[in-house]
Formats: structure tokens, sequence, C-alpha cells
């Protein structure tokens, strides 16, 4: 490839740029076209974000999720959507030295300092049934340290190791600046319903140690993290003798927190705390998938159409 433009990073992907370089496997899978011909399908990352990728008439096994591989390829698009088309993928050998650490993309805290945030802001929660109920997920959520490499989602946003601190304590970040404004706010309903809001998907998600999903558990299709929280929220709230309204309060939040019913909240947010917990969730993820999108992107130009943001272009300014 000696003269030809090519990339070795995710980032540097561009239709009809050759890459070579290694990734991460963090989903793969074998399909099958419409006329019945196998392909590998894989998605593939290294600090610098993620790629779907494809290698046409692959009839070998797909490669472990979890393991570091060399890929030669080119970039194309696909109705609107980068991905990678595979020439060539083969595993890391011992001597070569490649740790998968090394290729996940993680949050920009350490996760032990973004979790003394949010346990410093759930002891400081001054109702004590509110208290009492956060500090009772949080000791679930962090057994066996799952908390600590948790992501947010399987890919639309905050899909990093510690992504789901990072989105929590965004969001609590956010969260503090509005209850200064809107003063009429109760700072420790909203401050607890940030907390618990997306502690299902613990439940929810097959997650590695690396903070890789590769998949969701049969909790997590047959109930889903949001009906699952309320359930935590209600077990939590049992265990520790809680207020019953402000059990219900907080189970709102949860239930509530997606906006609307197309969006997966069976009921509309019903008092002002449910309103900023939705706002604010939906603004920190929003904005995470405008800044991932332009990475790599040069200014004055558009990225790829992002799915989860109506398949929008975003633009960079110069």
């Amino acid at each position: 490839m000696q003269g030809e433009p090519y990339s070795q990073t995710v980032s540097d992907i561009r239709p009809n740029v050759r890459f070579e370089g290694w990734l991460l496997v963090k989903e793969s899978g074998m399909r099958a076209t419409a006329n019945g011909k196998k392909f590998l399908d894989v998605s593939l990352v290294d600090r610098t974000g993620a790629v779907p990728a494809k290698w046409w008439d692959y009839s070998g096994e797909p490669p472990a999720v979890g393991t570091v591989v060399r890929v030669r390829g080119l970039g194309n698009e696909y109705n609107g959507h980068l991905q990678l088309r595979i020439d060539s993928l083969s595993p890391a050998r011992p001597e070569d030295g490649k740790a998968p650490a090394d290729f996940i993309p993680a949050a920009p805290e350490t996760p032990e300092s973004m979790l003394a945030e949010v346990r410093a802001t759930a002891d400081a929660i001054r109702d004590d049934s509110l208290r009492a109920i956060v500090g009772k997920l949080l000791d679930r959520a962090c057994e066996g340290g799952r908390l600590l490499t948790a992501p947010a989602a399987k890919s639309m946003h905050h899909a990093t190791l510690g992504g789901l601190l990072h989105h929590t304590v965004t969001m609590l970040r956010a969260s503090r600046a509005l209850a200064e404004i809107y003063r009429y706010l109760d700072k420790d309903l909203l401050f607890a319903g940030v907390i618990a809001h997306d502690l299902g998907k613990l439940d929810e998600m097959n997650t590695s140690s690396l903070g890789l999903v590769d998949g969701y558990t049969v909790d997590g299709r047959l109930v889903g993290h949001i009906v699952r929280g309320v359930v935590n929220v209600e077990r939590a709230a049992a265990e520790t003798g809680a207020d019953r309204e402000k059990a219900l309060l907080l189970q709102h939040l949860v239930l509530s927190h997606h906006g609307d019913a197309e969006f997966g909240s069976p009921v509309p947010p019903k008092i002002p705390e449910a309103e900023v917990l939705s706002f604010v969730d939906r603004l920190d993820a929003k904005l995470y998938q405008m800044v991932a999108a332009l990475k790599g992107v040069k200014p004055g130009e558009f990225s790829p159409p992002v799915w989860g943001l109506d398949h929008a272009e975003i633009y960079k300014a110069r």
C-alpha cells in the first residue's frame, strides 16, 4: 500500500480508503445474504471509536468477542453508513503483545473518581428515605465491580468502559446547574432519579469485565431496564423501610425518564423533577453522539449519518 492513502485507526476510516491495523472484536456473528451466501458480520473497535465490518463469502469461524485481530480492508459507505469491507483478518498472537484493554474505548475520567462523585452525591441526599434507597441500589450495583466497568448502552451512546458512570456523572452535573436556576426543584429527588434511572441496565445487558456487551440477558429482553429499575427501587424501599410516597416518586422518575411511549417510557413525566431528568438524559445522550460523530471529521465537513440522531449528518464548524 505504499503511496496509497490508508488508515490505521477507526476514526480515520473513510470510503475508498484502505485500512490496515489492529482492532478489537466487539460483536461477532455469521449472517446470510438473501441468496443464502454466508458472510462475517462484526463490530470492530479501538480507542478512537467503533465501525461495523463485513467479510463477504466468509466460511470460517467468527472471531470471539474480546479478541484482538489484525485487519485489512477497505472503507465504504452503504445506505449512508460508513463500514469496513474486510479482505483479511487474523487473531493476535502472544508475541504480538496486543492486550485487549489497550483497545477498549473508555470514559474520559477514571471509574473510581466518577463512582466517588456519585457516592458523595448519594450520601448528601437529605431525605432519609431517598438516601437509603439510593444507597441500597448503589451497593447492589457495585457488587463484583459491575458499575465500574459497565457501559450505558450496547452501541447508542456512552458505549464505553465506565460509560454508565460517565453518563450518570455528567447528568448529575447538568442537573445541579439546572437546580440552581429552577430553585423550586426537589434536588434530593432529582439527584436520586439521576443515579437510579439507568441502573437497571446492569441486569439488562451481558457485559464483560472490559465493558463489552455481547447481547442482552433474558431479563433484559423480557423486562427491560426501565421496568427492572422500578422493581429494584421497590425492593430497596421495602428493605430499608422507606416512605411509600418517596419511593413512588422515585419510581416515577425511573419509569418516565425516556419521556414518551415511543421511546419506551410507559408514562410521560408528571412532576417537574421527572421532566428535568428526561430532558437531561436526552441532552447528554445526543451531545455524546454528536461529539463522537465528529471525531475525524475535518472542519467544514459533515459526519456520516448518525442513526441515533434521526440519521442527521453532523457539521463540524471551521
